[in-house]
């Protein structure tokens, strides 16, 4: 995986969502960058790491950042929270502290689970990757957009990151699908050792705010923030949302 390291301070591992890469974290980037010495990293099979042949798998990403990296405070957007996630279960001594933005444990509806997609959603999004491929991701992305304060200007932010570094792999695409479509992590929650903060966006029509509050609930040390935005809270509200990262970190230090 091709991990870019900057700035100095605490190290934060930032891990994007599906279909996209380290670069959308940019206006974050910015504003932690001065706190932190930030890893960003590119998932198989997108950004800079387009050309891996990996298959993209919760455990090995986990596990393989886990022994790359140092110990850090990982930080998870969508389907990147579930990496970070699994990290935390895999190997609690390399997580210091979890954020997750716009994630949640279990993506979609179930008997006993409401906070979530229909169950078909991110089938449909599969079959239409392998029929018309460009569409469909800008479909997503329009998803993603939807609901915030600033949803023109974020949908562009999206559409410019979105091929900025290479069109991402279908087959890891069809992977991140599958396991947005299957994954649920709610078992390792009650068991975290590592305090967690869960962002959440108001107006979010992918994760539903309350399965986020839930999670925060369900989580020893966990917190909850919502904001008014939409599935992507780090473009439009960049400053406030380093801003809890960066008091979550003051009381790990303290």
């Amino acid at each position: 995986m091709h991990i870019e390291t900057l700035g100095h301070g605490p190290d934060l591992i930032l891990i994007h969502g599906w279909a996209m890469h380290a670069g959308i974290f940019a206006p974050l980037t910015r504003e932690l960058a001065p706190h932190f010495r930030l890893h960003l990293v590119d998932l198989p099979g997108h950004g800079y790491s387009r050309d891996s042949d990996t298959h993209l798998r919760l455990d090995e990403c986990a596990l393989q950042l886990a022994e790359q990296l140092p110990s850090a405070t990982w930080l998870g957007w969508s389907l990147g929270g579930q990496v970070c996630l699994e990290a935390a279960r895999l190997r609690p001594d390399r997580v210091e502290a979890l954020v997750l933005i716009a994630s949640s444990p279990r993506f979609v509806v179930g008997e006993d689970w409401p906070q979530g997609v229909a169950p078909d959603l991110f089938r449909q999004f599969a079959d239409g990757l392998r029929s018309d491929y460009h569409r469909t991701i800008e479909r997503f992305l329009a998803l993603e957009a939807i609901g915030s304060e600033h949803a023109q200007s974020e949908l562009r932010e999206l559409r410019a990151q979105v091929f900025a570094r290479g069109e991402p792999a279908l087959n890891v695409l069809c992977d991140g699908l599958g396991i947005l479509d299957s994954a649920d992590l709610r078992d390792v929650l009650p068991g975290l050792r590592a305090p967690s903060l869960w962002i959440a966006g108001r107006r979010d029509k992918l994760i539903p705010p309350a399965a986020m509050q839930w999670a925060a609930q369900h989580s020893p040390g966990g917190r909850y923030l919502e904001l008014s935005a939409g599935h992507a809270p780090f473009i439009g509200h960049a400053a406030r949302v380093a801003e809890a990262v960066l008091e979550l970190q003051r009381e790990q230090a303290a």
